[in-house]
């Protein structure tokens, strides 16, 4: 048995199916594309600035000939109507923890075997979906999701870089075809037929420190997160749940308490929220998004009820009764 049978069969023991592999090696494919984006202003303040580091693999493992890309699924449900809600893959417990946990376990197999191993969770500045796509993992559609035939785009993406040298899959080839749901689905037009623009991404905006006060009206409801684009794509129509546990959404997570976010105070927010996807960018960015979703929503008869310490949040209080004129 060969060492790609080995971790693929290592994989499926921890309850693992989508496991792909690719050469590693410099994609200069992609510098020119990277370049364009960068002179055109479209890089946001979470992307790695230097592209070496994103077209090089080997810059994080000098030695290394294969990488392995593994998908986790994390969707228990569709979206329902929801007035208020945070995007699904925030539901469960941190992605960052429990993916790493599962690769940790992937490293420690292919070390004894005999291999060399260093795992990644958003801790690097690679192209996760295109070595994803490389990988045969899944494509990456017009919305720029990695999408998966047997879980569509509700995936979390891990790396593994080893010096076994493994035979690469094939890439998968783009099936979005002439669909432009997710374009014509996009609130702020972040998605469009000719180069998509992140940095008016619902689903970033609600995670900037600062924001402008004309997207407040397009929240809309959204906590955290933005999943119009996927609840479109019709290959995320019937697609397989997940079996993960540790992704199963929490029930604060699913049924909001919109008081409770927007007064939310260190030890709640600690004992609650900072366990999942979403705690990461801090208590405040939370409570804001909860306050503009609330006043969005001219609860203006029911403000006397709320509660706002941090001077933070009480500068988009005032910004908000502004621009609502409340």
């Amino acid at each position: 048995m060969d060492n790609k049978t080995h971790i693929i069969n290592f994989c499926k023991e921890l309850g693992i199916s989508e496991v792909g592999f690719c050469r590693c090696e410099n994609f200069y494919e992609l510098e020119r594309y990277l370049n364009k984006r960068k002179n055109e202003g479209v890089e946001n303040e979470f992307e790695e600035k230097d592209i070496n580091k994103r077209i090089n693999p080997n810059y994080y493992m000098e030695e290394g000939k294969t990488i392995i890309s593994i998908a986790f699924p994390y969707s228990f449900y569709l979206h329902k109507d929801e007035e208020m809600y945070f995007s699904l893959y925030t539901r469960g417990k941190d992605y960052h923890k429990v993916v790493s946990n599962y690769l940790e376990k992937v490293c420690e197999f292919i070390i004894k075997i005999g291999g060399k191993a260093k795992y990644f969770v958003d801790s690097n500045a690679l192209p996760e979906r295109y070595i994803a796509c490389k990988s045969g993992i899944g494509f990456i559609g017009k919305n720029n999701m990695l999408i998966n035939k047997k879980y569509g785009s509700y995936i979390f993406l891990g790396e593994i870089i080893t010096n076994l040298s493994i035979e690469p899959d094939e890439p998968c080839k783009n099936q979005c075809g002439e669909c432009e749901r997710c374009i014509k689905a996009c609130p702020t037009k972040s998605i469009n037929k000719y180069f998509n623009n992140p940095n008016i991404c619902l689903s970033y905006i609600t995670q900037k420190k600062d924001i402008e006060d004309k997207w407040f009206e397009k929240f809309n409801g959204r906590l955290f997160g933005c999943d119009t684009c996927q609840l479109v794509c019709p290959f995320n129509y019937e697609v397989k749940y997940s079996e993960i546990d540790d992704f199963k959404p929490l029930e604060f997570m699913n049924n909001v308490n919109l008081y409770e976010l927007i007064s939310i105070d260190n030890k709640i927010f600690r004992e609650k929220y900072k366990i999942t996807s979403c705690g990461w960018r801090g208590k405040n960015i939370i409570q804001r998004n909860a306050l503009i979703n609330f006043i969005m929503k001219k609860n203006e008869n029911k403000m006397h009820n709320l509660e706002i310490v941090s001077p933070y949040v009480r500068e988009y209080f005032n910004r908000l009764l502004n621009f609502n004129k409340l």
